[in-house]
């Protein structure tokens, strides 16, 4: 089932984050795709909010993985494959140990590491369209 939601303020992200969180309870892998500026970090800070974060997050651009807390003190491991060469570069940092982990990992530019992806994933896309953010989040099992 897919769930469509439509932000017109960067407030209303929380709402989607609450959606998001609560519908996919159960899932712990999230990939984020969207156009560079299109809000998928911004979504991410929500989410982390949701999720009872208090450190700051931002987009692990240059370090490729940030990791946070949870409320409960579960981790969570935020990815920004943005700046990877190649798939090989995510091996040698070790994403399949932190993808096996059993913790959240919240992932932006997905498709640079489409090959290493879990068979079960909720796909976000963000799409803007004037001054609106249309997301749309789906289960999807390879």
């Amino acid at each position: 089932m897919k769930i469509t939601f439509e932000c017109s303020a960067v407030a209303e992200l929380s709402e989607a984050a609450e959606i998001l969180v609560n519908y996919f309870s159960t899932q712990k892998h999230f990939a984020f795709y969207g156009e560079m500026g299109s809000g998928k970090t911004t979504l991410i800070k929500a989410i982390c909010g949701e999720l009872g974060v208090k450190d700051v997050v931002n987009s692990p651009t240059y370090g490729l993985v940030n990791e946070y807390k949870t409320g409960n003190g579960s981790k969570i491991y935020h990815f920004d494959f943005y700046r990877l060469d190649s798939i090989d570069e995510a091996l040698d940092m070790g994403v399949e140990e932190y993808l096996n982990s059993g913790n959240y990992c919240l992932m932006e530019w997905p498709e640079r590491v489409a090959a290493l992806l879990p068979e079960t994933i909720v796909n976000v896309s963000i799409t803007v369209k004037a001054e609106v953010r249309v997301i749309s989040m789906e289960l999807v099992k390879k």
